[in-house]
C-alpha cells in the first residue's frame, strides 16, 4: 500500500496495520479531521515514514507479520527522530499483560478492535495535542538554551560556575580567554587552586564565603592567577547558586581590570594636571587684577609712607631745639608714625595675600570678615571709578568651609565689575555687597550694580574662556570665577533685576553642612 496524505494539516498520523480493511476504516474516521495522513501496511515501511515525517501520532497494530507492533515501538522510541512520538496501539488483544508491555516499550494508549470511530477520533486528538505542545516546548526551550549559550558566549565578562567544593562545571568563552585556556581544560579544575595558588590555607579566599555559605561577595583589584602562572588584577561578583533555598555552589562573574587600573591613573594624572593648570590660571588673573590695580595700590601705599616722612621730621625737628623737647608732642608724633607703619603694613599684607598662591585646603571662614577685607581691597577701585561699596552681611551668618584667598578672588572681582559697570552707566549709587543663608546648607553672596546691565546672549556666552564685554578685557575673569567657586563646591550665576543694572551671586557651602554631605554620600 502506498504513502497516503491529506493537504493543509498541522498534525501528521500514521496509520499502521498488515490489514487493508483496518487502514480504510482508520483513513476514512480521520481523513476530514485536518490531519495529514500517512499509511504504512507493515513495520519497516512505518519506520521509515516515521523516521522521515515525524509524526505527532502513530496508530500501531501489534500483531503483524515479520516485525510485530511491541518491536516497532521499541526502535521508533530508540530513534532520537521519533522518541517523542506518540504511540498507540491497535490489537484485538484485551488481556492486561499485553497492554503492560506496550506501555513499559513506551506506547502512550490503547485501543481495542474492533474500532469505534469517536472513541479514534478523540484519542488521536487528545495525543496529537499533548505531543504538539510538548514539541512546542522543547522548540521554545532550545530557542531559550540557544539564546542563553549565545549571551553567555558574547559577554566579554568571564563566568564561571562552581559547585560547593569550588570546582568548574561551567565556563564561557570569555573566561577561558582570560585564564589563558580553553573551556574543555577548565571544567572540572578547581576554581581556588587554578586562581590562587598561593592562598590555599587561608579561610578567607575570594569567594570561598559565596561556595561554602552563601554569602554573596563583590571585591576589586584581586589578584588572580592565571593556568600560565601569570596575574591579573580582577574584579568579581559572585552569587550563590540555590535550588529550593538548598545551596549548590556559586556564580562567578569577573574580568581582568589591568586596563581599567591603567585608565585610572592616567585619568587621575590629567585631573591633577588639569587643577594645576585651573590654580596656575586663577593666579595668573590675580596677578593681572594686581597689574590693573597697580597705581592705585602705589598711591594707598605712598599716602602712610608721605606721612611717616612727615611725621619724622616734625620729630626730628623737636628734638632739635636747644631747650628740653616737648616730650609729650614728641611721644604723639612717635604713635603718628607707628600708626601710619601699620596702615602701610596692612595694605601691604592684604596685597601679598591676595598674590600668593593659595595653598591646597579649605578653611572655616568667617563670610563677614572675609567680604569686609575684600571691601577695603577694593577702595582703590572705589575711588578710581568714583563709586561707593555698600556691604549688607548679618552677624549672625553660619561660617563657611572654602578657600578664603579663591573666596576673596571671586568677590573681588565681581566687586570691580560692578564698579566699571556703574561708572559705564555714570550712575552714582553704591554697589551693594550682601550675603544671607541660602535654605540649609549654604551662604549667598551677591554683587548688585545700577550700571549697563547685560547682554542678551550673556546666559549662553557670559561665563565661556576669552568672552567679555569689555574692549580691553581677555575674557577669563568670569570663567576663573566659575572654576574657582564650583572647586569650593558652590554655584556662580546672575540675575537682571527689573529696575536695571545686573546681580552676580555665588554660593558656598556652610562648614557642618559640606561634611554632612560628604559623609551621606560616602555611606551610600
Amino acid at each position: 500500500m502506498t504513502e497516503s496524505v491529506s493537504a493543509n494539516s498541522e498534525v501528521t498520523v500514521l496509520l499502521v496495520d498488515d490489514n487493508p480493511q483496518n487502514l480504510k476504516v482508520l483513513y476514512e474516521t480521520l481523513k476530514d479531521k485536518g490531519y495529514r495522513l500517512l499509511i504504512a501496511n507493515e513495520g519497516e515501511k512505518a519506520l521509515d515514514l516515521a523516521h522521515r515525517h515525524q509524526p505527532e501520532v502513530i496508530l500501531l497494530d501489534i500483531m503483524m507479520p515479520e516485525m510485530d507492533g511491541y518491536e516497532v515501538c521499541q526502535r521508533l522510541k530508540a530513534d532520537p527522530a521519533t522518541a517523542d512520538c506518540a504511540v498507540v496501539f491497535l490489537s484485538a488483544l484485551d488481556d492486561l499483560q499485553a497492554k503492560v508491555k506496550g506501555f513499559s516499550l513506551g506506547g502512550a494508549d490503547y485501543i481495542s478492535k474492533p474500532f469505534q470511530s469517536l472513541e479514534v477520533i478523540a484519542r488521536v486528538k487528545t495525543h496529537a495535542q499533548v505531543i504538539r505542545l510538548e514539541r512546542q516546548l522543547q522548540a521554545r526551550n532550545r530557542e531559550l538554551q540557544s539564546d542563553q549559550t549565545r549571551i553567555l558566549n558574547s559577554i566579554s565578562e568571564g563566568i564561571y560556575g562552581l559547585d560547593e567544593h569550588g570546582n568548574i562545571e561551567f565556563v564561557n568563552p570569555a573566561a577561558a580567554l582570560i585564564a589563558r585556556s580553553t573551556v574543555d581544560e577548565l571544567v572540572g579544575r578547581n576554581f581556588f587552586e587554578l586562581h590562587f595558588p598561593d592562598s590555599q590555607e587561608s579561610d578567607t579566599l575570594p569567594v570561598q564565603a559565596t561556595c561554602r555559605q552563601g554569602v554573596a561577595e563583590n571585591q576589586r583589584n584581586i589578584p588572580m592567577a592565571r593556568v600560565d602562572g601569570s596575574r591579573f588584577p580582577a574584579e568579581y561578583r559572585a552569587t550563590p547558586k540555590l535550588d529550593n533555598e538548598e545551596l549548590h555552589g556559586a556564580v562567578v562573574v569577573f574580568r581582568d581590570i589591568t586596563t581599567d587600573l591603567e585608565n585610572e591613573a592616567a585619568l587621575e594624572e590629567a585631573q591633577a594636571l588639569v587643577q594645576e593648570q585651573r590654580d596656575q590660571l586663577a593666579h595668573t588673573s590675580r596677578l593681572t587684577t594686581m597689574g590693573e590695580m597697580a597705581a592705585g595700590f602705589a598711591h594707598e601705599v605712598n599716602q602712610p609712607l608721605t606721612a611717616i616722612t612727615n611725621y619724622a621730621r616734625v620729630a626730628k625737628r623737636i628734638m632739635s631745639k636747644q631747650e628740653a623737647p616737648d616730650m609729650s608732642l614728641l611721644a604723639e608724633t612717635m604713635d603718628k608714625i607707628e600708626a601710619q607703619s601699620h596702615r602701610a603694613s596692612e595694605i601691604i599684607r592684604r596685597i601679598r595675600r591676595f598674590v600668593k598662591k593659595p595653598a591646597t585646603g579649605k578653611e572655616i571662614l568667617s563670610v563677614p570678615a572675609l567680604l569686609e577685607d575684600t571691601r577695603q581691597f577694593a577702595e582703590v577701585d572705589m575711588r578710581n571709578n568714583e563709586g561707593g561699596i555698600e556691604l549688607m552681611v548679618p552677624d549672625a551668618l553660619p561660617d563657611v568651609l572654602a578657600d578664603p584667598i579663591q573666596v576673596q578672588q571671586v568677590a573681588l572681582n565681581l566687586i570691580r565689575n560692578a564698579l566699571e559697570a556703574s561708572r559705564s552707566a555714570s550712575v552714582v549709587q553704591p554697589v551693594k555687597v550682601s550675603a544671607e543663608l541660602d535654605g540649609a546648607g549654604c551662604v549667598r553672596v551677591q554683587v548688585r550694580d545700577h550700571g549697563v546691565g547685560l547682554p542678551e546672549d550673556a546666559e549662553e556666552k557670559l561665563f565661556l574662556p576669552f568672552y567679555t564685554t569689555k574692549s580691553d578685557g581677555m575674557g577669563i575673569g568670569l570663567a576663573t570665577c566659575r572654576s574657582l567657586i564650583q572647586a569650593q563646591g558652590g554655584d556662580i550665576g546672575f540675575d537682571r533685576p527689573e529696575d536695571g543694572g545686573a546681580c552676580f551671586y555665588f554660593t558656598l557651602p556652610v562648614a557642618g553642612e559640606e561634611r554632612a554631605l560628604s559623609a551621606a554620600n560616602g555611606a551610600e
